[in-house]
């Protein structure tokens, strides 16, 4: 593929940036390049415009956000928080993840504190990226996850019932292992060997099935992981896993190949990605349009994958 083949034009850049100061301050940072300065002052808005400051006002002063199962509700809107850049040293994420971190606790494991995480692989990898993103890294809940690593690379929540590993459950501890990764070599100033081999088989996990194949067969596993959504919440899909990969600086090979062949195809002829699905698990903030209308965040994360495709290989 050329790199003009899938290059964001001026107009796709200008529909990107007259947006949210959550997409405005990626694709800064992703896509054009600007001063750090500049990308700082835009992330800092977050905290008090748009979707960021929508949802950090919906939280109780109990720490908990409504509509539904606290504990779920809570956790995707703590992934989204993230996922939208909230600065964690601003004056309203402190306020935010302290209310979080004393006063929420799982009632039915003796009331663990909620960063501490619970029982399933998927919802601590979660907790585990939130922790460290927002509070600190939290050692003991990662080394949980290692020793719940399944003999294939990956994780799955059926464990040990099933010893087969799930994609879902594998993206959303790598994603974790990967921001815990991150945080606690900013402050120890080394990284953690057991960390790096844990995600390294993860990553061959999802790389020798292609992204979304099963190793038997070689058929897709679930065609649903072709279509994509924001909020992603538990839920795989190519471009969650490509963006994961870009994020944690891996160089593609062929394994990638088809996949970003399936984010090409995605694409409509005006250059932008629609919304293809919206999963059934709430959160109390409404970011995009209808399904099947053109997503900023499915584009954003479309065009940075791209570009990390291109320029890497």
């Amino acid at each position: 593929m050329r790199s003009n083949d899938y290059a964001p034009r001026p107009a796709h850049l200008k529909w990107l940036l007259d947006s949210d100061p959550a997409i405005r301050w990626q694709v800064m940072r992703d896509l054009t390049g600007e001063a750090p300065a500049a990308i700082a002052a835009e992330r800092s808005r977050v905290a008090t415009e748009g979707w960021g400051a929508q949802l950090l006002a919906h939280q109780s002063p109990d720490g908990r956000w409504p509509g539904g199962q606290w504990d779920l509700v809570t956790l995707w809107s703590l992934v989204v928080l993230k996922d939208l850049g909230l600065d964690p040293a601003s004056k309203p994420a402190r306020k935010m993840i302290d209310r979080i971190d004393k006063r929420l606790v799982f009632k039915p494991l003796n009331n663990r504190p909620f960063l501490h995480g619970e029982t399933e692989p998927c919802i601590n990898g979660r907790i585990l990226g939130i922790g460290a993103y927002f509070k600190e890294p939290n050692e003991t809940l990662a080394n949980q996850l290692l020793a719940e690593q399944l003999e294939d690379g990956g994780w799955n929540c059926e464990a040990p019932k099933s010893q087969r590993s799930s994609f879902h459950t594998t993206i959303c501890v790598l994603e974790g292992l990967l921001e815990y990764e991150r945080v606690a070599y900013e402050r120890a100033g080394r990284k953690s060997a057991a960390i790096t081999r844990a995600r390294k088989r993860a990553e061959n996990y999802l790389l020798e099935r292609h992204m979304f194949r099963s190793l038997q067969t070689g058929k897709v596993i679930d065609k649903r992981w072709l279509r994509f959504s924001y909020p992603t919440h538990w839920h795989y899909d190519v471009l969650r896993g490509l963006d994961y990969l870009r994020n944690a600086g891996i160089k593609p090979d062929s394994r990638v190949e088809e996949a970003i062949e399936v984010v090409i195809k995605r694409r409509h002829q005006n250059g932008r990605w629609p919304l293809n699905l919206l999963h059934p698990e709430h959160i109390p903030l409404q970011m995009e349009t209808a399904v099947g209308s053109a997503s900023r965040w499915n584009t954003l994360r479309a065009l940075r994958v791209l570009h990390w495709y291109n320029s890497t290989r």
